[in-house]
């Protein structure tokens, strides 16, 4: 499935335990790579780009990143700084890092970039998460260019949701892979 295209998950703070759906994902398919992080817990931004541009600068074909959480800012930091063979992202349940009750511990992930994606994007966002409101979750998406969508509610759309393989999320992976 993803000989032509590479994906690449980035979790959150914390890392995605195994009752997450990026984990489900990644074990029916070995194929895709988790981008690891020296840090989960008290990450700095700096440290986290340079380890994403790090593996997309090994890749030979284009990637597709699904980000979830605080490292949907990662992304948006990353297409701040560097380019890259990224063809589409996956962008679920983006957290507000601009909120002042976002929680302290992570390093330089505000502001939030609000240039436009210079790839396909798909923001997933819930109705009742308490990490983004949808309002706020509608600004990031118009901004990057991305498409919304809003399965309904499912909090942080993490483990707590119970989510599983998480079919809703892959169908909408699957279309970016497909892209030309």
């Amino acid at each position: 499935m993803t000989q032509k295209t590479r994906v690449l998950t980035l979790p959150g703070r914390g890392d995605s335990g195994n009752k997450h759906w990026q984990t489900f994902w990644e074990h029916s398919y070995p194929e895709f790579r988790r981008v690891q992080q020296a840090e989960w817990d008290n990450p700095d931004i700096d440290a986290w780009v340079d380890a994403l541009q790090a593996v997309i600068a090994e890749s030979d074909v284009p990637v597709v990143l699904v980000a979830h959480s605080l490292s949907v800012a990662l992304v948006a930091h990353w297409a701040a700084r560097y380019q890259g063979p990224v063809k589409g992202a996956l962008l679920v349940a983006p957290s507000d890092v601009d909120d002042p009750s976002y929680p302290a511990g992570a390093t330089g992930f505000a502001p939030m970039p609000l240039q436009r994606l210079p790839f396909a994007s798909i923001v997933v966002a819930s109705t009742d998460d308490a990490r983004v409101s949808l309002a706020r979750a509608e600004v990031f998406a118009a901004a990057w260019g991305a498409r919304l969508e809003v399965p309904g509610a499912f909090g942080h759309l993490g483990s707590q949701a119970e989510l599983g393989d998480w079919p809703y999320g892959f169908a909408l992976l699957q279309e970016l892979i497909n892209l030309p």
